[in-house]
């Protein structure tokens, strides 16, 4: 099946993953230039007792979490953009039908349709009996 959406909308989900893409990349960038400038050590040298210590230990974990969630959604845009080349944009990954533009327009880099989606997360999710 190809993708139900015209070529225009095509180009403006495109231009948007791209934009976006561009975006996370430099707040990468930031953040490792960030940490560079504060290195967990420097940090953990000014620490004078333990609560300075694990509050050191916690602005690295969420410096950490923020680059690994921003390489996570560029994955995501990747793989958006290779199914827009491959001409299955827009097509849910499980059922093969069309996903809304209103769901793409809110996740352009939706996947799934949100039937498959609620079906994904509930079989999915960490702690649920049905992964185990």
């Amino acid at each position: 099946m190809t993708s139900p959406l015209t070529r225009q909308q095509l180009r403006e989900f495109k231009a948007l993953l791209n934009d976006r893409f561009l975006t996370l990349r430099g707040e990468i960038q930031d953040a490792l230039l960030r940490n560079d400038d504060e290195h967990y050590a420097d940090i953990a040298g000014q620490v004078t007792d333990m609560e300075d210590a694990a509050l050191a230990d916690l602005i690295v974990d969420l410096d950490l979490a923020e680059i690994d969630r921003d390489v996570e959604e560029i994955r995501d845009i990747d793989a958006a953009l290779m199914r827009i080349a491959e001409s299955r944009y827009g097509i849910c990954i499980d059922c093969d039908e069309a996903i809304p533009v209103e769901r793409l327009r809110a996740y352009p880099t939706a996947k799934r349709c949100i039937d498959c989606q609620r079906r994904y997360e509930r079989t999915h999710t960490p702690g649920n009996a049905a992964t185990l």
